[in-house]
């Protein structure tokens, strides 16, 4: 800058506000930038929770042949409403009109015996409603103990060959730390109204009455359960003296026993079975808040409960 210009500071100034103009909008542009990437990134996050769970509903009400399909997955409990979207996502495919069959995609270990006795019943009872429409398991992993169960009122099942299939039983297990008590010096205080109200208290002394009392809660448990798979498996069952045993099979093994059908998978069960490819999933979805609490680990709590929960099946 020529100092002996007599505007050279005004020229000085004005250069350098010019300056800090630029920069100013530079900066704005990069924050827009930036708040249009976070926003398209957290877009297309929704998009794909929806898209990844949603499914192909494209031939819903539109008269095209289809496969419909619902998911079976997970611990059966309360908590995820197994029975409830049973029974929804059955409802929305009789409704469609257009669906030939459908098939319940299992991947479970089983679970509660009150759920899977809810939605045996619920299977069985739609069925009679709509005779028309063949309802078919298909195992992926494993369909066991409640799974299998509830797996038992359709019409057929199909597994692959090293699927895990079958643990027809019952189990309740429970922790005793009486031992653990009286080595620390610790003294059991417990006062009840009703002599068996205390049952299966981990703090107490085994009890002979309350142990045959639970003896026989899970016998009646396990002859229900064994009642309910002789009465949708029927005459294809063989006469195995460990088929309820609470043993677990491999796909090929189950059909030897009558356990299962065939060996297949979903797709081809849809393709060479009901002779529909097309798939549609009617598998009902929870809503975006619990979708994300659970993709979070918000659910951490449940599956703490899990861990220490007594299981039945």
């Amino acid at each position: 800058m020529n100092q002996q210009d007599p505007n050279w500071e005004r020229r000085l100034v004005e250069k350098l506000a010019s300056a800090a103009l630029v920069e100013q909008r530079r900066t704005r542009q990069w924050k827009t930038f930036f708040r249009l990437m976070w926003l398209t990134l957290a877009a297309l996050a929704v998009a794909a929770m929806w898209s990844s769970s949603d499914g192909d509903k494209s031939g819903i009400g539109l008269g095209s042949a289809h496969t419909a399909l619902i998911d079976l997955n997970g611990v059966i409990g309360g908590e995820n409403d197994v029975a409830d979207k049973l029974v929804k996502g059955m409802e929305a495919a009789y409704r469609s009109g257009s669906a030939r069959g459908i098939v319940i995609r299992a991947n479970s270990p089983g679970g509660s015996p009150v759920v899977s006795g809810m939605a045996y019943d619920e299977i069985r009872r739609l069925k009679k409603q709509h005779p028309t429409i063949p309802v078919i398991v298909a195992v992926e992993e494993v369909c066991a103990s409640g799974c299998y169960y509830i797996a038992a009122a359709a019409d057929k099942i199909y597994a692959d060959k090293a699927s895990v299939i079958g643990s027809i039983g019952v189990l309740s297990g429970g922790f005793g730390f009486t031992g653990a008590m009286e080595k620390l010096g610790v003294e059991r205080r417990l006062m009840t109204a009703g002599a068996d109200k205390a049952m299966g208290d981990p703090f107490s002394p085994e009890n002979p009455r309350h142990e045959a009392i639970r003896r026989s809660l899970i016998d009646d448990i396990h002859r229900q359960f064994v009642a309910a798979v002789k009465l949708g498996r029927g005459t294809r069952l063989k006469n195995d003296p460990e088929l309820f045993s609470g043993r677990i099979w491999l796909g090929d093994q189950g059909v030897a026993l009558g356990l299962v059908d065939g060996l297949g998978s979903v797709r081809s069960v849809a393709r060479d079975v009901l002779k529909a490819e097309k798939l549609v999933d009617y598998t009902p979805q929870d809503d975006l808040t619990s979708r994300f609490a659970r993709r979070f680990g918000v659910s951490l709590s449940d599956g703490l409960r899990e861990l220490f929960a007594t299981r039945l099946l």
